[in-house]
């Protein structure tokens, strides 16, 4: 068997994922107990996901959405989240984002949101 080779860069992403889904964000938690098992319409979702340089915190293969959770360190980092976003965008992705505080305060109302948007009606 023939096992995949990774640059240094690809291990450290790979390592920083695992670390990732270890120490989840309250938000995260909470949104990845809906998500997981596919739950959500028979989706399957991973958590914490590389693809290329970035690790995305909810990815679904299926329909090729990115869901991503932003806390308050993510207002320090719009610049970066906006060209993250378009990069993923361009490998044919869509992303669509919560704060933690919708997942906190509406988790019904992100997860009918979710749903629309795998399913192209958003």
């Amino acid at each position: 068997m023939v096992g995949v080779i990774m640059s240094q860069g690809q291990k450290e992403i790979q390592k920083r994922a695992r670390d990732l889904r270890s120490n989840q964000t309250g938000a995260e938690g909470l949104l990845w107990m809906h998500l997981r098992n596919r739950q959500l319409n028979n989706l399957k979702f991973r958590r914490q996901h590389p693809i290329g340089n970035y690790i995305v915190d909810f990815y679904c293969a299926e329909v090729g959405v990115i869901v991503e959770i932003d806390g308050d360190t993510h207002l320090d980092r719009v610049e970066y989240d906006q060209n993250r976003t378009e990069w993923l965008e361009r490998q044919g992705l869509r992303v669509i984002r919560f704060s933690n505080q919708d997942v906190y305060e509406n988790p019904a109302e992100v997860l009918t949101l979710i749903a629309e948007f795998c399913a192209g009606s958003l």
